[in-house]
């Protein structure tokens, strides 16, 4: 006999009514995990809510866009949808969410009852725009919607996705605090395969203060090996098998590792040659210590394998731990 589906999840798009919900559900002594997302769920996202339920008596799921971690040359306008979807996912996860906090807009201030971004909506003009003036800019600060405040963690943002991506995780620290602000969780889930995103998340709570436990959960990937991201979507047949070679060339890095050789030139080299001869860009390919994220030329402590590069116009990101 089948379970029964899930109850659809209450949706919430008002941040003061989802802090009173928040509110409301604590006050009667229950615990709340928080799973930030920005949408086009996929299994790796299922699994999240599955780890969740370890930890919290509800779970509520975030489903937003963020301008913020976007320039305005990236792939914001692009970035795919499927809203119903996601409930009908998030419903299939047996015990589901218990609500999804959907917002229209987290930049958007309001001043005498007065939309100080315009009409049309801050995401929609941010996806219009094109390049930016006066140094690297998010979407946000491009269309003067009035945001000014910024969060950062200055030393771990720097490398690997930062040094290509120089407002993204600016733009991450700064929404995850304001879904911490306005959720009021307890406990807050994030992938694994988000490495550098995870532990600067680790370092913004401790830094701050936040009362938040902060659990990571292990990559998923689909049955090829191909780690799971909501850009899988836009990989034509021939790239995604070409993109295989990411976690192919991982794998043996850390075999070899296991077996011995520790010296990370040779280890990068090996992952380098492997994704290039598939007809992939390598973006970067990096080994650093698991805490600090600064690069070993050695393996002598726990490190994680770092990896992003271009099949198409496509930018995949992947990782693996090497504990040898």
């Amino acid at each position: 006999m089948e379970a029964a589906a899930a109850k659809r999840p209450e949706i919430i798009s008002d941040k003061d009514q989802m802090r009173r919900w928040s509110r409301a559900m604590r006050s009667q002594g229950k615990t709340i995990a928080l799973i930030p997302t920005m949408g086009y769920l996929h299994e790796g996202h299922l699994s999240l809510v599955r780890e969740a339920h370890k930890h919290a008596n509800l779970t509520v799921v975030s489903i937003y866009v963020n301008p913020g971690q976007f320039s305005p040359s990236e792939d914001l306008s692009t970035y795919p949808s499927d809203f119903e979807g996601d409930i009908h996912k998030l419903m299939s996860v047996p015990g589901g969410v218990d609500a999804v906090f959907h917002p229209h807009n987290l930049y958007d201030y309001r001043v005498d009852g007065k939309n100080e971004i315009g009409k049309s909506g801050g995401d929609e003009e941010c996806k219009n725009q094109e390049g930016g003036k006066g140094g690297v800019v998010s979407c946000v600060e491009e269309k003067g919607m009035g945001h000014e405040t910024w969060v950062r963690v200055e030393r771990l943002e720097k490398g690997l996705c930062g040094k290509s991506r120089p407002v993204f995780f600016r733009g991450v620290a700064t929404i995850v605090t304001k879904l911490f602000n306005i959720v009021e969780p307890d406990v807050a889930v994030f992938g694994k395969k988000d490495y550098q995103q995870w532990r600067i998340i680790q370092r913004m709570v401790r830094d701050l203060d936040f009362s938040i436990r902060i659990v990571g959960s292990d990559v998923m990937r689909d049955n090829d090996g191909l780690a799971m991201s909501s850009r899988n979507v836009h990989l034509s047949a021939e790239a995604r098998e070409k993109a295989l070679s990411i976690n192919r060339s991982l794998l043996k890095a850390q075999s070899s590792a296991q077996e011995g050789h520790k010296s990370c030139t040779m280890l990068r080299d090996c992952v380098v040659q492997a994704i290039t001869e598939a007809g992939g860009k390598v973006d970067y390919a990096e080994i650093v210590d698991q805490e600090s994220l600064e690069a070993v030329e050695e393996i002598k402590n726990p490190v994680v394998f770092c990896v992003a590069a271009w099949f198409g116009k496509v930018r995949l990101i992947d990782n693996i731990e090497i504990n040898a």
